[in-house]
């Protein structure tokens, strides 16, 4: 085993997953994908099978395609999922992923758009991240300055690196940095001191308290703020691409991430181009690979949804706001 793909979801973020494996798949991946998950299984993996990882209680997998293998790990964790990454890549790393020199986590509303060799060769240069539309963030910036201060404060000292601030929906690592885990967790529970535990996000779930949000507050995306952190906290290297690594500008991207809201699978084109919204690039990615091998939609659906893409880019051309 030398590389493992792991990804957290619940309820109908499902469909993000089926079409994360399947662009995984249509790229070139081949191996095992460890989803965590709470709630229920998808109703597209009807064939699983109960399958004992590691002593992980209720767990099963599903054969996708030729070589590639969904493991379903249900959790018993109250942290938002958001908040859970470091802890599930290590809960991995020591059990069922003891084996992979390579690990890699992906949102479930991200599909991957070039060949798997790419990230193969990618965390070879060190912990893979790619840029935040929200980023640049300088070395003085407010937040940064807040981080220094509350982690100064529990003996961490930070250093900076780069003004690039690193969207939390991708990691990709070699498993000679695995220390890096181990800090970003270190650096959630620290912060879970302030923001009042680690089921609390920006996110859906227990928000955070209102004074915790603004921009300048140290932890307002909490697991992304603690991951950047824990960048100026490492003395490893890290691999950065730019925004147009998960398409958020035009250029030479790797990945589609769906940000904010509607996902695409809930995406109502008539609902959307009646008020202007120009659907982009990310939302064709989806539904190219919503279907195969995974068939998580109806054919007739996934066709729908692919002409209504094409008609609000022509109608965005002359109407849009």
């Amino acid at each position: 085993m030398n590389s493992v793909i792991c990804t957290l979801f619940e309820r109908n973020y499902h469909y993000g997953l089926a079409a994360l494996a399947n662009s995984l798949y249509n790229n070139g991946y081949r191996g095992s994908i460890y989803a965590g998950y709470r709630g229920e299984l998808p109703p597209w993996a009807k064939d699983v099978k109960k399958n004992a990882v590691w002593n992980w209680e209720n767990s099963s997998s599903l054969d996708v395609g030729e070589g590639l293998r969904i493991y379903f790990l249900p959790l018993s964790t109250d942290y938002h999922l958001t908040n859970y990454k470091p802890d599930f890549m290590l809960q991995l790393l020591d059990g069922p992923a003891f084996n992979a020199n390579k690990i890699y986590y992906f949102d479930p509303d991200i599909v991957i758009t070039k060949k798997w060799s790419l990230y193969e060769t990618w965390v070879e240069g060190g912990v893979a991240l790619c840029e935040d539309v929200n980023s640049p963030m300088p070395k003085n910036h407010p937040r940064r300055q807040a981080w220094r201060k509350f982690y100064g404060e529990r003996n961490i000292e930070l250093t900076f690196k780069e003004s690039m601030y690193a969207n939390g929906g991708y990691v990709g690592l070699h498993k000679r940095n695995k220390d890096f885990l181990i800090i970003w967790k270190l650096m959630q529970e620290k912060m879970a001191t302030l923001i009042g535990g680690l089921n609390r996000s920006a996110l859906s779930g227990e928000k955070l308290h209102e004074s915790l949000r603004h921009e300048f507050s140290p932890f307002p995306k909490t697991d992304q703020d603690a991951l950047n952190a824990a960048v100026e906290a490492w003395d490893g290297e890290v691999s950065f691409v730019g925004q147009e690594g998960m398409a958020f500008k035009p250029g030479a991207s790797m990945m589609s991430h769906a940000l904010g809201q509607p996902k695409p699978w809930n995406w109502k084109p008539v609902k959307q181009i009646i008020e202007g919204k120009r659907m982009n690039k990310v939302y064709a990615d989806y539904w190219n690979f919503a279907n195969e091998p995974i068939m998580s939609q109806p054919n007739s659906l996934v066709w729908n949804r692919k002409v209504a893409f094409k008609v609000s880019r022509f109608i965005a051309r002359f109407y849009s706001k």
